[in-house]
């Protein structure tokens, strides 16, 4: 495994390493469609500040994918980029190495 690889790895890892980013990624997919941050504030436990955060870290990694409408933005689960997520773990393990295409999942 290259060093690049390994970074987006550790960066994937990183982001999903909060229970309130695992919460929010799980509240979007139950959602089914983009959600502005004031309808995720209303679902959650924690303030704006704190869902803008992290819905920021998860936007770096593309496990979210933000939508500008005007002068808010939406935010919607990027379903492919959670779906590799299992293959990243089978490439650490060497179990498959080559089948990985990271191309929509870029930490950068």
């Amino acid at each position: 495994m290259d060093a690049q690889t390994a970074e987006t790895y550790a960066a994937w890892f990183k982001a999903l390493a909060g229970p309130t980013r695992i919460q929010l990624l799980h509240l979007l997919a139950i959602a089914g469609r983009p959600v502005s941050v004031g309808e995720i504030v209303e679902r959650s436990p924690v303030g704006q500040s704190t869902v803008s955060h992290h819905l920021r870290v998860l936007a770096e990694v593309r496990f979210v994918l933000p939508e500008r409408q005007g002068t808010y933005t939406r935010y919607a689960v990027n379903r492919t980029c959670l779906t590799v997520f299992p293959a990243a773990v089978r490439a650490i393990l060497g179990e498959d190495p080559a089948s990985l295409d990271t191309g929509e999942c870029c930490a950068r």
